[in-house]
């Protein structure tokens, strides 16, 4: 009996060794930028068969790095194997906003995001390499990152999400290092509105993107996050929109990337 239970739990030890997701880090190069950019990329248990997996691209914030996600948030790798998607951690150079900066051709997020590296993990990964099986979320600027990207590039991305993100950044223009990217807000107002998710919703077209946006309801974004709500509400675009107690650290972005797991799942599961 002892000896049938102990090769029970070998045998379910090793099945999880096994197919354990596995972390990558992967060295892209930007030809935009000219440089070698990483990030980390999570293969769920079961990569090894011969399908196609969908992607969630998720997206650090100000002061993150590539690494920042799965070092803070380890159990993403068991989402990965949960939905049996692939997650990407692209790196946003601290404070890129993940936009182009009109101010500083270094600085070219957007087109590495959106473009570069997309290419470059469908070319290197098997993956569902079509908008219905891609999705980016993020939190705090990544959230608003997510939203920015998806929003202008409605054939990359079939779902986007936020955690506490900034989307209007009009209000805070003296914030992570936004001036350097756009210039003065008050020298380029109108710069600083193309550059923000809250004014770039007339951008959405009718059923391309299933969005999901959530913050909490002591984060210093969430009156941002509401008036964004306000404005799709306004414009009778779906969305999901949920709030709960709390503010803007790990606690409650760990709590909320399952939930919005959940969302990019039934997305992916939807009949093409």
């Amino acid at each position: 009996m002892i000896n049938r239970l102990l090769i029970t739990i070998c045998l379910f030890l090793f099945t999880r060794i096994v197919y354990a997701a596995e972390v990558d880090t992967a060295l892209t190069y930007s030809k935009t930028m000219k440089k070698n950019i990483k990030a980390v990329v999570i293969k769920p248990d079961g990569y090894k068969t011969g399908k196609s997996f969908p992607v969630l691209y998720l997206l650090h914030g100000a002061g993150g790095s590539y690494a920042e996600w799965v070092n803070k948030v380890p159990a993403i790798k068991n989402l990965a194997d949960q939905y049996q998607f692939i997650i990407v951690c692209p790196d946003g150079n601290v404070t890129s906003w993940y936009f182009d900066s009109p101010v500083d051709p270094e600085w070219k997020y957007e087109t590495y995001v959106a473009k570069e590296l997309v290419t470059y993990i469908d070319e290197h990964y098997k993956t569902i390499a079509e908008k219905r099986g891609r999705a980016i979320t993020g939190l705090s600027m990544g959230g608003h990152g997510a939203l920015y990207l998806a929003f202008k590039h409605q054939d990359v991305y079939g779902a986007a999400g936020s955690m506490s993100g900034g989307v209007d950044i009009k209000p805070f223009p003296n914030g992570w290092n936004i001036p350097k990217r756009l210039g003065p807000e008050d020298e380029f107002p109108e710069r600083w509105k193309q550059h923000s998710v809250i004014d770039l919703i007339y951008l959405i077209k009718p059923k391309s993107l299933a969005i999901t946006i959530d913050c909490g309801t002591e984060d210093f974004f969430y009156k941002v996050n509401l008036r964004l709500h306000d404005e799709l509400l306004y414009n009778n675009i779906p969305h999901d929109f949920t709030t709960r107690p709390g503010v803007h650290n790990w606690e409650y972005w760990a709590n909320s990337i399952k939930f919005q797991s959940v969302f990019m799942n039934n997305f992916f599961g939807q009949k093409p």
